[in-house]
């Protein structure tokens, strides 16, 4: 069953150091068919948005606004930089090889941001 975006974004990333199954593909549209603008990719093991900023400083303010709450939240995703001010960030939880709640939670949480 698909979260509402007010409830990803009051809820927290909770630890996962592996042991837990990987969100099926089906649950994993249907969390983020809650989000705006986010894509899953063809495995259904990670989720990705792209930013273009107005130049280089906005992108990398961005950016560091997504690593402080990243390090708040203990869910980290893969920042990727290019042309000055293009951003897609990547959201998968490593420990378990695809995605999990923590990954939805995250990506609402950016898009407050």
């Amino acid at each position: 069953m698909a979260c509402s975006l007010s409830s990803l974004r009051s809820s927290r990333c909770e630890p996962c150091e592996g042991g837990v199954e990987a969100l099926g593909i089906e649950e994993a549209r249907q969390h983020l068919a809650v989000l705006d603008g986010w894509e899953i990719d063809a495995e259904g093991k990670s989720i990705s948005k792209t930013w273009n900023q107005k130049n280089f400083i906005k992108a990398l303010d961005f950016c560091n606004r997504i690593g402080a709450l990243a390090e708040a939240e203990q869910h980290h995703p893969d920042l990727h930089l290019t042309g000055y001010r293009h951003l897609r960030v990547v959201i998968m939880t490593h420990a378990i090889g695809g995605l999990s709640i923590n990954d939805f939670i995250l990506a609402a949480k950016i898009d407050a941001l």
